[in-house]
């Protein structure tokens, strides 16, 4: 049994105050759950109104099985228009 963990620091821009920010990140995190069925949420930067950190967990039996949904899922977020990815951190336990 592997754990892929993600970590990925956003930036929000046209956020103005904690609930937009909370929308954007609360549009963002079921998507990816529904999407990919991985466990997502927001693990720093809850009381920042433009920066949020999401951590992502998924449990698979193969690397590149993670890889390649965290690759997926990582995508998915840099193509949304209402973020930005300041950084990532990927591993694999």
């Amino acid at each position: 049994m592997l754990v892929g963990l993600c970590q990925i620091e956003l930036f929000i821009p046209e956020s103005g105050s904690l609930k937009s920010k909370r929308f954007v990140l609360s549009s963002i995190k079921q998507r990816v759950h529904n999407k990919f069925n991985v466990s997502i949420a927001e693990i720093d930067g809850n009381d920042k109104w433009q920066k949020s950190t999401l951590g992502i967990a998924l449990v698979a039996n193969e690397r590149q099985y993670i890889d390649k949904v965290m690759s997926q899922i990582l995508n998915m977020i840099e193509q949304n228009d209402q973020v930005q990815v300041i950084d990532r951190l990927m591993e694999i336990i």
